[in-house]
């Protein structure tokens, strides 16, 4: 199988943090998707009925399969489990958050050695090292994956992960730091971590490589729109070439919280036809009205667009970050489909049927 090689150099936003330079590969292709025959409802009532006449046993006909609109052929979810993890090394751990955001966020890469053979827009379980206040083995927490299959060093051999670190003051007045994410960006390279998965097949991308993919992020919820990206525009592979459109709406607080901006700077001058990003900064920015620019404010900016782009069968929404950030989107939709004399919500039914609106938030 011929392949070919293509580096792309990846900056991190400047901070306390060192930057890095990766390398990206093609991957192998996919086989083509092979689904089994369906056969009538009257085929099968005929088979029984002449099975219960002559009384011999007849194989019952094999259930079709839907086809999926995503790249869903050959995915392996929970390869790995709790009580038997796939223990990884950290490679590189560096803070990619300015030193005046609110919070930080780290960019980890681990080594796999292949063993993981995970797709973009799936997820792995981490589980920190210690015990809970019952000695027990602190449960594992489950982390969108931030790369591309090929991984940031284009070998296949690591997996990426998208963390901010989670420290709160609670009712008491006492600080508490979450388990997880503080293990997470605390690990220094050459740490051990466990590692369960992958799993998941909501946020799959789709096959059509001339779909339109409006992707829309809160914070860490860009780490699977990295992972599409990097497959979509700096990768070569030979089983896909994307010609399609990717909108990408990255909502943060503050612009020092920008995450992997120059890696979309990037694909702007690499791709200008087929990528577009649109950033809302909540406590920087304002609209027209000077309400604070949140990700549905800056929608609001394209709406119509959208709307005639969702009403086309080979556009996707996906959607990975804040939970509250669905409901702003439905009250963009809602008055735009009214005037098309559709029901937004029966119309968001059919969507998600179809595959084509896919939600990971928390």
């Amino acid at each position: 199988m011929a392949t070919t090689v293509m580096a792309a150099a990846v900056s991190f936003p400047s901070s306390s943090a060192a930057s890095a330079v990766v390398k990206a590969s093609p991957t192998s292709p996919c086989t083509a998707p092979h689904f089994l025959s369906y056969r009538p409802r009257a085929a099968r009532a005929a088979i029984r009925a002449q099975a219960s006449a002559t009384d011999t046993a007849v194989e019952a006909p094999a259930k079709s399969k839907k086809e999926s609109k995503k790249q869903e052929e050959g995915v392996v979810t929970n390869l790995y489990k709790p009580k038997e993890p796939y223990v990884g090394k950290c490679l590189l751990n560096t803070k990619i958050t300015g030193d005046d955001a609110p919070g930080e966020t780290w960019h980890m890469v681990f080594s796999t050695e292949g063993k993981i053979p995970y797709r973009e827009g799936q997820s792995i379980g981490i589980i920190a090292d210690g015990v809970d206040k019952s000695g027990k083995p602190h449960k594992l927490r489950l982390y969108s994956i931030a790369s591309s299959a090929l991984g940031d060093f284009g070998d296949s051999k690591t997996v990426s992960l998208c963390v901010k670190r989670l420290v709160y003051t609670n009712e008491a007045g006492e600080i508490v730091k979450g388990v997880c994410s503080n293990f997470l960006c605390d690990l220094k390279p050459g740490a051990d971590v466990q590692i369960t998965g992958p799993v998941g097949k909501e946020m799959l991308m789709p096959k059509d490589p001339n779909a339109t993919i409006i992707m829309l992020a809160t914070g860490t919820g860009i780490a699977p729109f990295r992972s599409f990206l990097w497959k979509m525009f700096f990768e070569k592979h030979d089983d896909y070439k994307f010609n399609g459109l990717g909108w990408l709406f990255l909502g943060v607080p503050t612009s020092s919280s920008l995450l992997y901006k120059e890696e979309f700077e990037k694909m702007k001058e690499k791709a200008p036809e087929n990528f577009r990003v649109d950033y809302a900064v909540s406590r920087e920015q304002t609209n027209a009205a000077g309400e604070r620019m949140y990700i549905q404010t800056r929608m609001a900016e394209y709406k119509e667009e959208l709307w005639e782009l969702l009403k086309k069968d080979n556009t996707y929404v996906y959607m990975c970050g804040l939970k509250g950030m669905e409901k702003g989107i439905d009250d963009i939709m809602v008055s735009l489909a009214e005037k098309d004399g559709i029901d937004w919500f029966d119309y968001k039914k059919q969507l998600k049927k179809g595959e084509q609106w896919n939600v990971e938030v928390y």
